[in-house]
């Protein structure tokens, strides 16, 4: 007989640790009004699919070593005469994450690649989509431990964006500041510290 698997760390912060802040702060009645976290979206665009034939290859290759999951190849859905684009082309990667994979990831990205940014002030806390959701741009995936710097062929940038049950912003920015994203802090608390 195997052990039962142990939850992810970041789901036992929020069932033991965050639940109790807020339900405590937004006066919810039931537990289950508690938001949380639905699916969690990375995606690469590849423009450059158009000239490099391997872009679409290398960009799976490094999203599937961060994520764990293999990506899907997004293809444009009509064609553009101006970017060159024929519908059907793949112009992209995506990979969406729930579940084990889902709580495993926002914790990797919370406490070791976020802190690894050059010069990193914080993340900006006006990302949000109106319904609790969180859109967050990285620059270069050289700041996920999982890839080797030496394997890369060029820096790309990717798009994460993290999905709630929040049914509003502040909800949403709540539950991600609870769990460690590191905002960047706001003006009334600058002048405080």
């Amino acid at each position: 007989m195997t052990a039962p698997k142990t939850p992810p760390r970041m789901l036992d912060r929020i069932r033991n640790e965050i639940s109790p802040v807020m339900i405590q702060e937004f006066s919810y009645t039931s537990p289950m009004q508690v938001p949380r976290l639905s699916k969690v979206t990375l995606n690469i665009g590849l423009g450059e699919a158009l000239t490099n034939a391997r872009a679409i290859e290398n960009a799976t290759r490094d999203l599937t070593a961060i994520t764990g999951q293999k990506p899907v190849t997004t293809r444009a859905k009509k064609s553009i005469a101006g970017f060159k684009i024929r519908e059907g082309m793949p112009i992209g990667v995506s990979v969406t994450l729930r579940g084990r994979r889902m709580y495993e990831f926002v914790d990797r990205l919370l406490s070791s690649s976020l802190p690894r940014i050059r010069d990193f002030q914080g993340v900006s806390r006006n990302a949000f989509d109106g319904r609790g959701n969180y859109s967050l741009g990285i620059r270069e995936q050289v700041i996920f431990p999982e890839i080797d710097y030496d394997s890369i062929d060029r820096i790309r940038g990717l798009q994460i964006v993290i999905v709630t049950t929040a049914p509003s912003d502040p909800e949403g920015l709540r539950l991600l500041e609870l769990m460690g994203m590191p905002f960047v802090r706001s003006d009334s608390q600058q002048r405080v510290a």
